[in-house]
């Protein structure tokens, strides 16, 4: 009887974690568009090497022809005005694509 206990008490727990799992994975991102004023590979590049790493920030695309930069993040964690601060600080202007 104890076995049978225990077995379902384990059943139970797995189906638990199992749909926790599947909450974390939907949490919700948003997508910006950023206008700026980048001309070269060189300040793609250093988009590329400092934005991924702001808290929240889950994919970077820069396009240096149209000069977008488009970031997809955590809402919870970060916001547009955060963004575009961060770009400031490697002196580029930034502002959303309306």
């Amino acid at each position: 009887m104890k076995k049978i206990i225990a077995l379902c008490l384990v059943a139970l727990m797995t189906v638990g974690i199992a749909s926790a799992q599947q909450k974390k994975s939907e949490k919700k991102t948003v997508t910006t568009e950023f206008l700026t004023d980048i001309d070269c590979p060189h300040c793609a590049k250093k988009i590329d090497n400092t934005i991924p790493y702001e808290k929240g920030v889950k994919e970077v695309k820069v396009d240096v022809p149209s000069k977008t930069v488009t970031i997809t993040y955590d809402p919870a964690k970060t916001d547009d005005t955060a963004l575009i601060k961060a770009m400031a600080k490697l002196k580029i202007k930034a502002e959303v694509k309306k």
